[in-house]
């Protein structure tokens, strides 16, 4: 084979490598216009929640200086901003936090399906008996209980799936944390925010959420 025929194969090649190259970039340019313009119509957003209220019927120590028993029915809204979107919770586990440490055992909220604009609103309990905490958490539950104010996390933990016309998304991770500000009043219970009948706090507070 002469230099000029492998000249000319090496041309060929060239730019054969260079309109698979040029196509490879069109295909993936259509897929992200594609993608964009998917966005700009549907405008996804995260699904809104709100704490709104909660009921305590107990929360305090006992047992002991670093065990603390809670007994709390909080209601919580979920409103899906989406016009074109639906939702699908397949999994949803609340619970409540104190001072970064877990005090009641999760409950299980059952599945639900959410339409465009629709809101959904639960009102589990939060129950945990006995639980063991840290020495310095009890010692900060004496103090939240001299000044009458409790600062509580209401967090949910799932996974959801959004539905656009007939497509199904894969599942999603959603996490929930509803900052709940528990005013009690001062008291004089020597073990902690010890509460007797039932007081219902009215909260309204936005959660913040992540997906």
């Amino acid at each position: 084979m002469s230099a000029k025929d492998c000249g000319h194969h090496k041309e060929k090649r060239r730019r054969f490598l260079r309109r698979l190259f040029a196509t490879f970039l069109f295909i993936l340019f259509i897929i992200l216009l594609t993608i964009f313009i998917i966005w700009l119509v549907l405008r996804p957003s995260k699904p809104r929640f709100t704490l709104q209220d909660a009921t305590v019927y107990q929360f305090n120590i006992t047992g002991g200086p670093n065990l603390i028993s809670s007994n709390l029915q909080v209601t919580v809204a979920s409103r899906n901003p989406n016009d074109r979107i639906t939702v699908y919770y397949d999994r949803l586990d609340i619970f409540a936090v104190y001072r970064n440490q877990q005090i009641t055992l999760p409950t299980s909220i059952l599945p639900a399906y959410q339409g465009h604009k629709d809101t959904i609103i639960w009102s589990p309990y939060l129950v945990g008996t006995a639980v063991p905490v840290a020495p310095f958490i009890g010692e900060a539950l004496l103090q939240d209980q001299a000044a009458g104010v409790v600062m509580l996390n209401v967090k949910m933990d799932g996974r959801v799936r959004w539905k656009v016309g007939a497509w199904v998304s894969g599942k999603y991770h959603l996490y929930v944390n509803c900052p709940a500000f528990l005013t009690f009043g001062v008291n004089k219970f020597p073990l902690g925010v010890n509460v007797g009948p039932a007081v219902k706090l009215q909260l309204d507070r936005a959660c913040n959420v992540d997906v």
